[in-house]
C-alpha cells in the first residue's frame, strides 16, 4: 500500500469531525502521483521515437532496400516512414503538452479534465501504432501479391520445392497472415504492459477525484 492509498484509507475511515486527513491532502496526493505518471507517458513516447530512429538508421539493411525496389515500393515506404515519424512527434508534442497543462494552481474539476485528456491521446496513440501497422501490412502484402514475382521476391520458392502456383500462393499468405497475428499479438501486449497499466492507475486517480468532487 503507498502513501496515498494511506491516505484514502484514512480518509475513509475518519470520523466527520476529524481534521486528520482532509481533501486538500488527497488531492496534493493524486495531482503528484496524476503529474508523474503523464510525465512517464511522456518519457516512454519519446525514448520509443528515440530508440526506433537510432534503429533505423544503425540497421539498416542493403537487401531489404533492394527487396523493395524490386517490388517498386520503395518510395512509398519512405513516404509512409517520414508520416509515421511526423505523427509520432506529433503525439510527443501533444504528451508533453499535457504533463506542462498540470500545475499547482488546478481545481479538482480542471485535473479530472486533464487526466481525461491525457487518457484520451494515449489511447488514440495506442490505435494508430496497432492499427497502422495492421494497415501498412495488409497494404504491403496486396502489393506484393499483385507483382509479378512478387511473392518470390519475399519468399524463395526454391528452398520450399514448391512447383505448384496455387500452393505456393496459399503458403504465402498463410504465413503472412501468422506474422501479423504475432505482430499485433507482440504490440498489444507491449502496449499494455507499459501504457495500459499507467493507464489503469491514472483511471483510479480520476475516480478519486470524482469521489473528492462528490
Amino acid at each position: 500500500m503507498d502513501v496515498l492509498d494511506k491516505y484514502k484509507k484514512a480518509w475513509d475511515n475518519q470520523a466527520e469531525n476529524s481534521n486528520k486527513v482532509s481533501k486538500e491532502d488527497i488531492y496534493k496526493m493524486t495531482k503528484s502521483k496524476s503529474s508523474s505518471i503523464v510525465k512517464w507517458i511522456f518519457i516512454i513516447c519519446l525514448l520509443e521515437f528515440l530508440l526506433l530512429s537510432t534503429l533505423s538508421f544503425t540497421v539498416s539493411n542493403p537487401k531489404y532496400s533492394e527487396v523493395l525496389k524490386d517490388l517498386n515500393i520503395l518510395e512509398l515506404v519512405n513516404y509512409i516512414y517520414y508520416i509515421n515519424i511526423a505523427v509520432v512527434l506529433v503525439f510527443i508534442f501533444l504528451f508533453y503538452k499535457n504533463f506542462k497543462s498540470i500545475n499547482a494552481t488546478d481545481t479538482t474539476k480542471s485535473l479530472m479534465h486533464k487526466i481525461i485528456k491525457t487518457r484520451k491521446t494515449t489511447k488514440y496513440y495506442l490505435y494508430y501504432n496497432i492499427i497502422g501497422n495492421l494497415i501498412v501490412m495488409i497494404i504491403f502484402n496486396f502489393i506484393v501479391i499483385n507483382t509479378p514475382n512478387g511473392m518470390e521476391i519475399i519468399l524463395p520458392r526454391e528452398g520450399l520445392n514448391i512447383s505448384d502456383e496455387s500452393k505456393f500462393r496459399t503458403i504465402y499468405i498463410v504465413s503472412q497472415i501468422i506474422i501479423v497475428v504475432i505482430m499485433l499479438a507482440f504490440l498489444s501486449l507491449y502496449y499494455y504492459l507499459l501504457y495500459g497499466i499507467l493507464l489503469k492507475k491514472l483511471n483510479r486517480n480520476y475516480k478519486d477525484l470524482a469521489k473528492l468532487e462528490g
